[in-house]
């Protein structure tokens, strides 16, 4: 397998900042065609990044940007983004479900216009996304899906304090679980990502002061562990539920100092690990 992204064409979900944008700007490093579809078409009031200053630095970086504005609850519009993607750049080699809505609160304390957007954007995107990218990943050589969702554990402390939240990270988990099975005769790898620690990103200054981002990682480490995933032989490499620094050490990556905020300082683990 080769192991660059080049000219392979990177359908990113939700990648005008943070995780999602890291990831584009790696594959654009190869010279990878990466489509940002994401609802920020103007920049928003608190939050850095658009779809077209994201797709400025992917052209920047080496890579062909292309900018779809979406809404990945409308399957009407999620259809006519892929077909659109994969008429620009004829195909489609990899789709990443990294948009997701989060809302950390107790049952009581959870509007159910929260919950419908979490279940609307985790849940049902990752299964419309998947759905709609299926006939154009099964027409590429090495087609993957990555989902950015933590591994299926069922210990009752992970929902507990957020028990909407948990069921609709885990949603997209059980796509992986499920569609990595089912789509084994098409050779389509199905596979998730999750971060050992707490990833510093412009959505972290949502949550206050709850998280430090000297105690956090750069979106980087995430960035580099989905190149390797997605450089992997689809028919080998599915079903895995990935942790950055564990497949950062299969890519022969241990030195992680260089993807801390600051080096030395202590790290957060994130949610279900």
């Amino acid at each position: 397998m080769s192991q660059t992204l080049k000219n392979k064409t990177i359908f990113i979900t939700g990648g005008s900042r943070g995780i999602g944008h890291a990831i584009g700007l790696r594959a654009a490093k190869d010279g990878a065609n990466v489509v940002i579809a994401a609802k920020t078409d103007r920049p928003h009031p608190k939050l850095p990044g658009t779809i077209h200053t994201a797709v400025d630095a992917i052209n920047e970086a080496g890579g062909q940007g292309l900018a779809i504005q979406l809404d990945i609850r409308d399957e009407d519009a999620v259809a006519d983004a892929m077909a659109r993607a994969a008429d620009h750049f004829g195909g489609i080699d990899a789709l990443v479900n990294n948009a997701s809505a989060i809302y950390l609160a107790p049952t009581d304390q959870v509007p159910m216009k929260r919950f419908d957007l979490m279940f609307g954007v985790n849940v049902r995107g990752t299964f419309v996304c998947s759905q709609a990218a299926l006939p154009y990943l099964e027409k590429a050589d090495n087609p993957h899906i990555l989902n950015l969702s933590p591994p299926l554990n069922m210990d009752a402390k992970w929902f507990a304090p957020h028990v909407a939240y948990t069921m609709a990270k885990y949603g997209m988990s059980q796509c992986v679980l499920g569609m990595a099975e089912e789509f084994k005769p098409r050779g389509i790898g199905v596979n998730a990502l999750w971060p050992r620690t707490v990833i510093a990103t412009a959505a972290l200054a949502m949550l206050g002061d709850a998280v430090k981002p000297e105690n956090c990682r750069a979106p980087e480490i995430m960035a580099d562990a989905a190149q390797w995933i997605l450089t992997q032989d689809a028919k080998e490499t599915t079903g895995r539920f990935f942790i950055d620094d564990e497949a950062l050490a299969q890519a022969g990556i241990t030195d992680l100092d260089r993807y801390a905020v600051k080096p030395g300082a202590p790290l957060l683990p994130d949610l279900f690990l």
